[in-house]
């Protein structure tokens, strides 16, 4: 493990880049806080309705610029061949995708604390509810990261890459019980769901902050797919080629 150069990498290209391009932070939230006035106009401004859209405000924004990362990853080993100067130094393909990944941790975090706002102002979020979201954040942040860096490993080449992750990015936050209670599904079906990493975390988040029934079972999904994912993750990096 080398902490030093992934945490300069997390803070350059997580850090850096909301400075260097604003844009790209505006465009990150863009999705869920559509998805929130939406939930807002059509439920006449329920409190109950929006209190679950700005729960799953954050996992939306960390797994929309994750599995974006796939896009990253591919372009780095593709078109300008990163890994292979990382290669040649003590730098592990694991300190890589840590650093990747904490990246995209730090990009999303100004969209965390605004749905953190949100959300302390009308009761969503607790000091006692933080501790235990973050952790959900950062399991989600690693297991979508991986299935990131798996895609990047299937691509030979970057032409088709932006869209596969658009349309991930909007599976994974859509479908998922991410802006809406997980009890409006029958239970087989969130099990189902639970193939995307994004429905654990949300189920998690719902019942820490007390809207719905907190199912222990899903912390456990999320991390067997954390294990497994990162487990394929270094196999399809293509480290080595």
């Amino acid at each position: 493990m080398n902490p030093k150069f992934i945490l300069y990498f997390a803070w350059y290209y997580g850090f850096f880049v909301i400075l260097r391009g604003p844009s790209y932070l505006v465009a990150s939230l863009s999705l869920p806080l559509a998805l929130l006035f939406i939930v807002t106009i059509f439920a006449h401004g329920s409190l109950l309705a929006i209190s679950f859209a700005i729960a799953g405000g954050p996992i939306a924004i960390v797994a929309a610029n994750s599995i974006n990362g796939a896009a990253d990853a591919a372009f780095f080993r593709i078109q300008i061949r990163i890994q292979d100067l990382y290669v040649a130094t003590n730098i592990t393909s694991q300190d890589y995708m840590f650093a990747l990944s904490l990246s995209y941790l730090v990009f999303s975090l100004p969209g965390i604390v605004l749905y953190g706002v949100l959300g302390a102002y009308l009761k969503v979020f607790s000091l006692g509810s933080a501790l235990p979201i973050i952790g959900v954040l950062v399991l989600l942040t690693l297991t979508v990261s991986n299935l990131a860096f798996i895609i990047a490993g299937l691509l030979k080449h970057i032409r088709n890459v932006w869209g596969i992750t658009a349309i991930l990015s909007i599976i994974m936050t859509v479908l998922p019980p991410t802006f809406y209670p997980y009890t409006d599904l029958p239970m087989n079906l969130i099990y189902v769901l639970s193939i995307s990493p994004v429905t654990p975390a949300a189920v998690l988040v719902q019942g820490i902050v007390g809207k719905e029934p907190l199912l222990y079972s899903m912390l456990l999904i999320l991390l067997l797919e954390t294990v497994i994912l990162t487990l394929l993750g270094r196999k399809f990096i293509r480290w080595r080629e």
